[in-house]
């Protein structure tokens, strides 16, 4: 249950002001509010998350525990360092009202993004693979619903940008703390 529960918590955290986030909410901001979009967005988090949990999956039986928070504590670095580096890009000038085409841009977008990042270390250092994965296709979908439904419009008045940083330093910080060896940032040997 902790996996669900972390995994849902840092995607609804992480996906704020995210690039699929705005992606989605620029194609109903433009497009008007289609449910087709929604569900394409809602399925691509899902195949996204499951594919970040089988990577995990697949890493686990070769490592053991100091190695496993290791691991985790590098993807959160790196999700980290992805969400203060990478900029959110301008709203695409699509010439078509293909949905094949923003479901291809939207699950190549969220399988490279920070939140993906942030599942695989979770479901490393729990160690509990579906339910990390629910709770990551869980939060993924809360993201992109959030997106569908308030729209171009207002994300430009808010300073989500801001807020993602802020969750990228206390990634970069969490991700020292467990290399140190604990979570309160202090060896204990």
């Amino acid at each position: 249950m902790s996996g669900f529960l972390f995994a849902f918590i840092a995607l609804l955290i992480t996906g704020i002001g995210a690039r699929d986030q705005l992606l989605v909410a620029a194609l109903a901001d433009r497009r008007g509010q289609r449910p087709a979009a929604l569900l394409v967005g809602m399925a691509s988090a899902g195949l996204t998350a499951g594919i970040a949990a089988g990577g995990a999956a697949l890493v686990i039986p070769m490592l053991n525990g100091n190695a496993r928070l290791f691991l985790a504590a590098l993807a959160l670095g790196l999700a980290g360092a992805e969400m203060l580096i990478a900029r959110a890009s301008p709203a695409p000038k699509e010439p078509t009202d293909s949905l094949g085409a923003f479901a291809l841009v939207l699950f190549a977008q969220q399988l490279t993004d920070a939140a993906r990042f942030v599942l695989f270390g979770i479901a490393v250092a729990t160690g509990a693979i579906l339910p990390a994965a629910l709770g990551g296709a869980a939060g993924g979908a809360g993201v992109i619903a959030v997106g569908w439904i308030v729209r171009r419009a207002r994300w430009r008045s808010a300073s989500w940008r801001r807020c993602g940083a802020g969750w990228a330093a206390s990634c970069w910080r969490w991700r020292w703390c467990w290399r140190c060896g604990r979570p309160g940032g202090y060896n204990r040997s």
